[in-house]
């Protein structure tokens, strides 16, 4: 199974960063527009995301831990066969860290989901920066 492990700095205060990560419905024009373009609830534990790309997908909102700031989430469909993902806040001494962990099969579409969460962490940074900014 592949691991993937990435984390971001963020010039942002924590609890202001988790408050836009928390809002799980709204993650398009929160926290990461441009690499998102829609997201809508399907229920209230599951939701549809649009990629930049055209990709859309399904994901199961699997915990949210307000303590922890971290939410988990599961993509179902398309061509991975087993996919889980979290997102943790951590506060730092003036702003925060954010840490996105996806596990995934098969193991030849890690460098691509890899080379996404990039991508979505740095819509991450230019969002949250600016509004703190």
């Amino acid at each position: 199974m592949a691991s993937i492990h990435k984390e971001i700095r963020l010039a942002a205060s924590a609890d202001d960063v988790w408050d836009a990560v928390r809002d799980v419905g709204n993650i398009h024009t929160r926290l990461c527009p441009g690499f998102l373009t829609d997201c809508r609830m399907d229920g209230p534990d599951a939701r549809i995301v649009t990629f930049g790309n055209g990709m859309v997908v399904k994901e199961l909102i699997i915990d949210l831990d307000e303590k922890a700031r971290r939410v988990a989430w599961s993509a179902v469909g398309g061509r991975m066969s087993h996919h889980n993902a979290s997102m943790r806040i951590f506060a730092e001494a003036a702003d925060c860290r954010a840490v996105w962990i996806a596990d995934l099969l098969p193991n030849d579409l890690a460098g691509a989901i890899a080379g996404m969460i990039d991508q979505g962490l740095a819509a991450m940074k230019k969002t949250l920066e600016r509004k703190a900014a």
